[in-house]
């Protein structure tokens, strides 16, 4: 690795790796506006966890959080899993240049596994996946970009995190590390300033122009 500066870049996974996140976004919006008489409701709980979802808006309703448990399983099943414009080249490349990838996720191993099914190239890309059940304290905690650099065995002066949730944005920063901002869910405007560079999609995007925008030089 010599005196590379960055050695592990770590990718949220929704609307980071997959656009999935539109998808969700009905998914929530209907049990939203079915459960809770909410509008938008996909837009407020972007980032979070199953429990913590279950947390803030379904205490004490263990009848609904079955039903919706078993709703969202039967739809992440049949959901389509198509890789954000540019990422899986990008993650080719960091892997021929031996840079340490994670995916770090709100979502559980059973969603994963379906991803995994049906891209099993995906599972070969990276070195390890952070799910929400390895931590406690979900996003925009730090615990689950941590717990990746302790794994990667490294630090977070040498790790990029790409994000595209607020609370990930957050957990990013929180956990020491430079973090890329995607436009592919929140505004620009928004997702600047809880970021210290930012990106649209992967085209064009290299380890070098990566090692440009930490260093904080053109492209």
């Amino acid at each position: 690795m010599g005196d590379r500066l960055i050695k592990a870049v770590l990718f949220d996974f929704d609307g980071v790796v997959m656009d999935t996140e539109k998808q969700y976004s009905v998914f929530w919006d209907e049990k939203g506006a079915q459960y809770l008489g909410l509008e938008r409701f996909g837009s407020m709980i972007k980032g979070s966890t199953l429990r913590q979802i279950f947390h803030d808006y379904f205490s004490g309703k263990e009848d609904l959080r079955r039903e919706i448990s078993t709703s969202l399983a039967a739809f992440e099943a049949g959901m389509d899993f198509e890789y954000i414009p540019g990422v899986k080249q990008f993650l080719e490349e960091l892997k021929e240049e031996n840079v340490m990838t994670a995916i770090v996720t709100s979502s559980d191993k059973k969603k994963m596994s379906c991803v995994f099914g049906a891209h099993p190239e995906l599972e070969r890309l990276v070195d390890t996946v952070v799910t929400a059940d390895a931590v406690t304290r979900s996003k925009p905690a730090p615990d689950c970009f941590n717990l990746a650099m302790e794994r990667l065995q490294v630090s977070a002066a040498h790790t990029v995190v790409f994000e595209d949730s607020l609370f990930g944005l957050d957990a990013g920063r929180a956990s020491g590390a430079f973090v890329v901002g995607l436009t592919t869910t929140n505004a620009r405007v928004l997702v600047a300033p809880r970021a210290d560079a930012v990106i649209d999609d992967f085209v064009g995007l290299s380890y070098r122009k990566l090692e440009k925008l930490y260093r904080n030089e053109p492209c």
